[in-house]
């Protein structure tokens, strides 16, 4: 962080924000205006504006400047965490439903991995992505259950591989409306559809998934039937399981975005990210972890 930092600016009709880029480039492009926005970079004393071009002699007062270091998750201890796993090199939680795994800024709090940092510090600097923490991989939102976080560079960086590689087999469970009768597999190459401000995945991309469906029992909600699916994914595709479930005509109950009815008062979608095998990072023996079946797969 830099902090009651004074600059005196020589040549002009260049940005304030170039200049201060220039004089710090630990810092970043959004961390500068950032700073800017909120009054945290004074030229001649008073608060600049986006976008403004230095005329020369001008005295910039840096107040507080984040660096890309800075860009952190920030310990929540409020943030209620459930371990299901831990060693020295690993830890496993099982992420309730409506809770993001990460923060998407430095000063946003109530994730996951905000609780996490606040318990297991050694994390917090774990990773090529500063906001993630050592969480090697995500889940939606509206998705629960199992997400695995490293406690070491060595694990982290092992463990990124087997996902790489695509040899780490995911398990989920599923809630599907109406009845699937038999299992199967799903193929398909999916891609972002650019025409919504928000994710969603539709067929014709490069992104190349493959899931795996069984049913396991048949249940009713009134007069509705439903389907509990048990799903394997290797691949990693943003909302492939919710992508090609719908694509084959099996809605996720209460998966909105992807062509399901509405369940009254329910939060989130059904489904549950169930258990992971991999094989262990330091005692490279294979591995399994689990999590607990939510509320609407009993």
């Amino acid at each position: 962080m830099i902090e009651a930092a004074t600059i005196t600016v020589e040549a002009g009709g260049v940005r304030l924000d170039a200049v201060l880029l220039a004089r710090f480039p630990a810092s970043t492009r959004a961390f500068v205006r950032e700073a800017i926005a909120a009054g945290e970079v004074l030229v001649d004393g008073r608060r600049a504006v986006k976008g403004l071009k230095l005329k020369g002699g001008e005295t910039v007062t840096v107040r507080q400047l984040a660096e890309a270091d800075d860009n952190r998750v920030a310990p929540d201890p409020a943030v209620h965490v459930k371990c299901v796993f831990k060693d020295d090199h690993l830890l496993a939680f099982d992420k309730p439903r409506g809770q993001s795994v990460q923060p998407l800024s430095r000063h946003e709090k109530g994730t996951l991995m905000n609780g996490v940092v606040a318990r297991f510090p050694e994390c917090a600097l774990l990773g090529d992505r500063p906001l993630m923490a050592g969480a090697l991989h995500r889940i939606d939102g509206g998705t629960s259950g199992l997400v695995l976080v490293a406690r070491t560079a060595a694990a982290f960086d092992n463990l990124r591989s087997q996902f790489k590689a695509q040899t780490v087999e995911k398990t989920y469970l599923a809630l599907v409306e109406g009845t699937v009768a038999a299992g199967g597999t799903l193929e398909h190459d999916l891609m972002p559809d650019r025409r919504l401000d928000y994710c969603k995945m539709v067929p014709g991309g490069n992104l190349h998934a493959v899931t795996a469906f069984a049913p396991i029992r048949h249940v009713m909600a009134g007069n509705e039937p439903r389907t509990l699916l048990e799903v394997k994914i290797f691949t990693g595709v943003t909302h492939q399981i919710r992508a090609q479930l719908a694509l084959a005509g099996m809605h996720i109950v209460n998966d909105r975005l992807y062509g399901a009815f509405a369940v009254e008062h329910m939060q989130g979608h059904c489904l549950h990210a169930l258990a992971a095998k991999f094989v262990h990072p330091v005692l490279r023996a294979p591995a399994e972890i689990r999590t607990p079946y939510p509320d609407w797969a009993l």
